[in-house]
């Protein structure tokens, strides 16, 4: 058996040309119903299905108009609103008459339709200026055509030009509830693809797409994967291993544009060109490859990202309970960064985590020779009190502007830094670091574990008196966060406003309750 040259590629640059690139089909696109788009289209029914850039949606949204078509008692159109968002509203209607006219002439002289000069009049006499005047066509065309069903799906709805967001999802509503009950429907089935979960758009004071069913559009499954996958090897007799197909799945959770990517990466930079098969530890290799190179799809997400870095890096060491309310949350999951696993909120794949908290511990600062003896003891263990200490340095090194927001003192900058700065130790899975972790006896700023060994932190910011803000932290450490977790040792951390930046504190080291405790005060003062 001989190594073939591909015919196709895996497509990770726009949408999926079948004849082009492997292709599979996304399984169980349902609505809270558990009914499939093809149901809720033979069933008369308006829609939005939401998932984030690059997850296939324009893809799936082209293949089934393909298979809809095959009904000739179908129009089917497919329409975008990607470039329309700085429109006024004459363009507008004139960019949205040009689509839907081309798109319904051509649809009904290839079903040979009887009317089809009866409609070219009404379109050659009916102009579109706003959305009354859209509501009036679809009228007339049920009017005149009323054996054929005029199916709309509009990809990027999200590019609406907001001023006319509450005029258009109107007039979808009042014309599904005027119709709702006839089988001759002016405007018969229309799907709203974004990002955004329009259904809960409040425009006004209220909902003007509530009317819709939802549709949350699925990410690979294994066998989609494992499919795609055989494709390339059908084509070249080099096949992907079981345990290849797993890992790429276990470490994108089904993401399309990544399943792709890997794929890519795997048969051109990895191995190329053989039949020697692709194996788990390829696949390793590939996702190094991914996690160090420049691409739009990261660029694009790591911008959404810093938009919400606190409440990302909280839920990628701790797995936060997941509220579909939460502002921060709710933006995440529509960007793909995030999504709810067992009542929990998750970032959404390995690579999305490994990427983008790399990203921002570097953008940071905070980077230390983990490398540096005098951070292990003989034994093998961390050396808190050299690792603390070079972090104090570090922090007189980038100054303290950080650590005020509106010209207040702001904790969480601290916890922040001190954190990645302690990630850089467990990173590659040499240990487990936890944020803002709940315990028995309430929520731990910072827990690492090392080789088994814990080290539990409890940072402060002390804008009062300093002796009791650290007892303070102490008592809550020793009586609470200790006893839990059944530690001996642990670490204060203040941040001290009234300690100028610079003058360097001696750490203090205590027996309390029977436990060890390290105190570092960090001045963070400012003239």
């Amino acid at each position: 058996m001989q190594y073939k040259k591909s015919k196709r590629m895996f497509e990770d640059a726009g949408t999926v040309d079948p004849k082009m690139s492997y292709h599979v089909e996304l399984e169980n696109v349902v609505n809270t119903k558990n009914q499939v788009i093809k149901t809720m289209v033979d069933m008369g029914r308006y829609f939005s299905i939401f998932a984030p850039r690059q997850s296939g949606k324009t893809t799936f949204f082209k293949g089934f108009s393909s298979k809809l078509e095959k009904n000739p008692a179908y129009v089917s159109m497919l329409l975008s609103f990607q470039t329309y968002k700085n429109l006024d509203r004459q363009r507008f209607y004139q960019l949205i008459q040009k689509d839907i006219y081309n798109q319904l002439i051509k649809r009904l002289d290839a079903v040979n339709c009887s009317k089809l000069n009866t409609v070219k009049e009404c379109l050659d006499s009916h102009n579109l200026t706003d959305h009354i005047s859209l509501s009036e066509l679809f009228e007339e065309l049920n009017r005149i055509i009323e054996f054929k069903k005029i199916v709309i799906f509009i990809d990027e709805f999200d590019g609406i030009p907001i001023n006319e967001l509450e005029n258009f999802l109107t007039t979808l509503r009042e014309l599904y509830q005027k119709y709702k009950e006839h089988t001759d429907k002016a405007l018969y089935s229309v799907g709203l693809v974004g990002i955004r979960n329009i259904t809960k758009l409040i425009v006004g004071g209220v909902s003007p797409f509530n009317i819709a069913d939802q549709v949350k559009l699925p990410p690979f499954t294994l066998k989609n994967v494992h499919d795609l996958y055989a494709q390339y090897t059908e084509e070249t007799n080099q096949s992907f291993t079981g345990e290849a197909v797993n890992k790429v799945f276990e470490e994108t959770a089904g993401q399309p544009w990544l399943v792709n990517r890997i794929g890519t990466i795997l048969t051109i930079n990895i191995k190329p060109e053989t039949i020697s098969p692709i194996t788990e530890e390829d696949v390793e290799k590939g996702i190094r490859h991914l996690l160090k190179e420049r691409n739009s799809h990261f660029d694009n997400l790591l911008e959404k990202a810093k938009l919400y870095k606190e409440t990302f890096v909280k839920i990628t060491f701790n797995g936060v309970d997941y509220n579909p309310d939460d502002e921060n949350q709710s933006w995440l999951e529509q960007y793909g960064l995030i999504n709810e696993k067992n009542d929990k909120a998750v970032v959404a794949n390995t690579i999305y985590k490994r990427r983008f908290l790399k990203a921002f511990f570097q953008e940071s600062g905070a980077i230390a020779d983990t490398s540096y003896n005098a951070y292990f003891t003989s034994d093998g263990f961390l050396n808190m009190e050299a690792i603390l200490s070079d972090f104090e340095e570090y922090i007189i090194q980038i100054g303290v502007n950080a650590f005020y927001k509106n010209q207040k003192p702001y904790e969480k900058t601290g916890q922040f830094l001190l954190t990645a700065w302690l990630y850089q130790f467990v990173e590659g899975g040499k240990g487990e670091l936890r944020y803002e972790m709940p315990s028995g006896l309430g929520r731990m700023d910072i827990l690492l574990i090392y080789h088994g060994h814990k080290y539990i932190i409890e940072t402060k910011i002390n804008r009062s008196s300093l002796d009791k803000t650290v007892e303070k932290a102490t008592d809550q450490l020793c009586s609470k966060y200790l006893l839990t977790e059944q530690a001996n040792e642990g670490y204060v951390v203040v941040f001290d406003i009234k300690t100028m930046v610079g003058e360097l504190c001696a750490p203090q080291k205590r027996i309390v309750q029977g436990k060890k405790i390290l105190s570092f005060i960090i001045g963070i003062g400012r003239k």
